[in-house]
């Protein structure tokens, strides 16, 4: 396989003829939309042999040995069964998104039934997990619920309880744990927590994992890392999701969701307190397109697919630019007067996720969502490594 860049004069036909490649198959891999229209630096990936070492040829290797990771992605109950179809050939883990709980422990599961997501993946070898997620009344996190849960020992054990109930009946492999905004003074008390609930999955014959706001030093702690110990939850789950994603977000500037060079600070530190083979990376599967000029607390992203992102390119008519640093794909557009900037992901930027998944020797990846199919990716990962 190789990652091809779009240079001005090309199309579909012409590149099939070049790398002798059916043009059906470019098409099919890179999700393109008829009348398969290119735009000057878009990725494609081609699935060939062969190799001119041209500049905007960037051929895809496993390195000498492929190595066996695990992958998970996220999904919520309404996600189309065709995309799920396409994707859970490539997973290792479902993370069926999400189930609340009150204050007194009682267990909220989605309000769209996931019976059939938990169905789908055993019958593709792939398990399901459940999420738990301290949703409130507003669907944000809530901290507040989550010191009620971690700091009450009878609400604690209900919830256990209830867990373990479901895990059984219906057939769940695994929990997750997604708590955010932890309150300082509930570091310990969630440590104990995800403690006592990996002793209670443990003894099913399953693990739990916990996810980490990305942080580069012991010291950096904001309103979403001061609750989470690094080296104690590492101790205390299976493992662990770094979710190494949103520098780049809604209400921010325009940015790379995950910068290259700032998740791999991440990394660098995450593996001085929890061993690199416990740890997942977290991908992005979207991006985002921001009005310009950016007013902080004013102005709102919208979000996008990145299939959809360079169809957005097409039909702009406006060149995809890549960024050496963050190792991103991005554009600018005008459109009814507003300036827009757009920063996704594409072959390059999974690409070099890919090698630092490797470089490190981190357990696998995990996906922040894979509501949207991104068929090349998946590909790409697939030629790189065994999914376990």
């Amino acid at each position: 396989m190789l990652i091809y860049i779009v240079k001005a004069g090309d199309t579909v036909s012409s590149i099939a003829g070049v790398y002798g490649v059916p043009a059906e198959m470019i098409i099919f891999d890179n999700q393109l939309a008829e009348p398969y229209t290119l735009v000057v630096g878009q990725a494609l990936l081609l699935e060939t042999d062969i190799v001119y070492g041209a500049e905007n040829e960037m051929p895809i290797s496993a390195g000498n040995e492929k190595r066996s990771v695990f992958v998970g992605g996220y999904a919520y109950p309404f996600i189309s069964r065709y995309v799920l179809e396409q994707t859970l050939p490539y997973l290792s883990d479902l993370y069926i998104f999400s189930y609340g709980f009150t204050t007194e422990g009682m267990l909220i599961p989605p309000i769209l039934d996931d019976t059939w997501m938990i169905t789908l993946a055993k019958q593709y070898g792939v398990a399901p997990v459940m999420t738990l997620t301290p949703f409130g009344p507003d669907g944000q996190f809530n901290n507040r619920l989550i010191s009620a849960v971690v700091n009450d020992l009878a609400a604690r054990e209900r919830l256990k309880n209830e867990i373990v109930g479901q895990i059984v009946e219906r057939g769940f492999e695994g929990l997750d744990i997604d708590f955010e905004y932890i309150l300082a003074s509930d570091r310990q008390a969630f440590v104990d927590f995800v403690k006592y609930m990996r002793e209670a999955v443990n003894a099913l014959g399953y693990p739990v994992s916990v996810a980490l706001a990305p942080k580069s030093s012991a010291n950096q702690d904001s309103i979403l890392t001061v609750g989470k110990d690094y080296p104690a939850l590492g101790a205390a789950a299976d493992y662990v999701l770094l979710m190494t994603y949103e520098w780049g977000y809604t209400y921010g500037p325009p940015m790379a969701v995950a910068p290259l060079n700032k998740v791999r600070e991440v990394i660098e530190y995450a593996i001085t307190e929890i061993p690199p083979e416990k740890i997942n990376l977290g991908i992005p599967n979207y991006g985002y397109d921001w009005p310009l000029p950016f007013v902080q607390g004013k102005t709102k992203a919208e979000t996008l697919g990145n299939i959809q992102a360079v169809q957005r390119a097409v039909t702009e008519r406006v060149p995809i630019q890549f960024d050496d640093i963050s190792q991103a794909p991005f554009y600018r557009y005008r459109r009814d007067q507003t300036e827009h900037e757009v920063w996704f992901e594409d072959s390059r930027s999974m690409n070099s996720t890919f090698s630092l998944i490797e470089e490190y020797s981190l357990r696998g990846a995990g996906y922040w969502t894979i509501m949207q199919l991104f068929r090349a990716n998946w590909r790409i990962l697939d030629e790189r490594f065994f999914i376990n």
